[in-house]
Parts: C-alpha cells; structure tokens; sequence
C-alpha cells in the first residue's frame, strides 16, 4: 500500500471513529436532555401544590417570585358546624365529602379569575388579584361566592341523595394591601399573601354565623364593586382583635337574578 493509501485509509479510520464518538455522544445528550426535561416536568407537578402555574415558571425562567405589596381581595370561606360532622361520620366518609367540596369550591373560585392560596383545616384561603394587577378582582371575588353558593346547593343535594346531612359556609371578603410572595422553610415552600385584610377576612367569616348570612363582605369590597351586585348592610360588626367596628354588608345576590337570595345559615355546633 502507497503511503498516499495509507494515510487516508488512517483519515477514512479517524473520521468514522469521530463521527461514532459524535453519533455516541449525542444519543447521551438527547438521554440527558429527556430526563432533565422529565424532572423539570416532575417539579412543575409537585410544586402546583404550594404554588400557582405563574409563579413556578417565573422561578424556572428565572424572573423570580421577590415579595411585594399588592393590593388584592382576600376570601376566606369555613364550614358552618365541621367539628361536630366529623364527629358522625366515619373518616373515610368524612373525606370525600371534604374532598368533594374543596373541589367544587375551587372550581368557583378558579372560574372567576382566583385561585386557592390554601386549606386550612375546612377553611379555604382565595386570593384575587394576587398573581397580576386586576382592576376587577372586588366583582370577580363576589361573583365566585355567589358560585360557591351555587355549587354548595348542587353538592347538597347530591349529599341528601346519600343520606349524609348538608353543608353551610360562611365566606368573609376583604380587599386591601398585602405582602405577596413565597413563604416557608427551605423545606416546605408555598405562595401565599400576609396582612391585614387576610386577618379581616376571616374575622368578616366567623360574622357570618352571628348574622346567620353565608356571605358577608366590607366597605372596601363594596366601594369597588360594579353595582350589579344585591348587598344589605348590617350593623357594624365588633370583631375580636379589631379595635372599632366593622361596617359590612351581606351579599344577596345579583340585580335580575332568580334564586340567588341571601340563604340563612344554621349553625350545627
């Protein structure tokens, strides 16, 4: 053999062997990229349980979550009489009918352009306005207590056809500014809004037992709401770690609505 041969018979070799180690090492790229892209989708899911979508893909992207002020309205719904149900019904029972009303409530709160901040015990934590400004978060708070209403109606009814007795709620409303951001421990993480008006609205909550109204809202929800909405005002409201009175109104329905009156709630304690 020439030593022309030769030496690209070598070249022949060198190239096969590069376009090989090329062809070995984007497969492990391409291996690597996949599982990268399986955790990140991993994260994503297991996050969505601390977080809203919004703010786990600007901590991916790298815009960040800081804390900030930001004027939201708050809505903190309880049931009405949960300790003495979870004393009737068995464990397994009483959780899917917990679960069957977390999920219909947050389906009325997501419709309207909130979304759920937390469970607390039997008690939900929703928040308008807090993830983008929102001019409408007032109505859009409103109009999702009037759908938890809806759906509570539609869920008892289903509740009855079980034989299991009904739910009642009490939703407090409250619109004010707050501190927004990721709150927690390195090791249990959640977004969440601190404040005032948080604290206004479950004391507005608990209220509603005491006027035995379902929906009870403030002056600065009612300040900012479009007129559509049915309110009557009640006395102001002494509320424990508040030093003066709360004015604040019951939500009866919407202008031109049949049956959305103001149900009375019967506490079962």
């Amino acid at each position: 053999m020439s030593a022309a041969l030769a030496i690209a018979a070598l070249i022949a070799c060198l190239a096969a062997a590069a376009t090989w180690h090329a062809w070995r090492e984007g497969r492990r790229l391409r291996a690597r990229l996949e599982r990268s892209a399986e955790e990140l989708q991993h994260l994503r899911q297991s996050f969505r349980r601390f977080a809203p979508a919004e703010v786990i893909e600007g901590l991916i992207q790298g815009t960040g979550a800081a804390p900030e002020k930001r004027e939201v309205t708050v809505l903190f719904a309880d049931l009405v009489g949960f300790t003495a149900l979870s004393e009737r019904l068995e464990p397994p029972v009483l959780v899917r009918v917990l679960n069957g009303y977390f999920d219909r409530m947050s389906r009325a709160i997501a419709d309207h352009r909130g979304h759920v901040s937390k469970f607390i015990g039997d008690g939900i934590l929703a928040l308008f306005g807090a993830l983008a400004p929102n001019p409408w978060q007032a109505d859009d708070a409103v109009r999702a207590a009037l759908a938890m209403r809806a759906a509570l109606a539609a869920y008892n009814k289903d509740l009855a056809a079980e034989g299991l007795p009904r739910l009642a709620i009490g939703i407090g409303i409250e619109r004010g500014v707050v501190i927004a951001g990721l709150i927690g421990t390195p090791d249990l993480m959640e977004f969440t809004v601190v404040g005032r008006a948080v604290n206004l609205a479950a004391r507005i909550q608990a209220a509603t037992r005491e006027h035995t109204v379902d929906v009870l809202v403030t002056a600065n929800v009612r300040a900012t709401l479009d007129g559509q909405i049915r309110l009557r005002e009640l006395p102001p409201a002494h509320l424990k770690g508040v030093d003066a009175p709360v004015a604040i109104w019951a939500v009866e329905g919407r202008h031109g609505s049949d049956g959305h009156h103001c149900r009375g709630i019967a506490s079962t304690t």
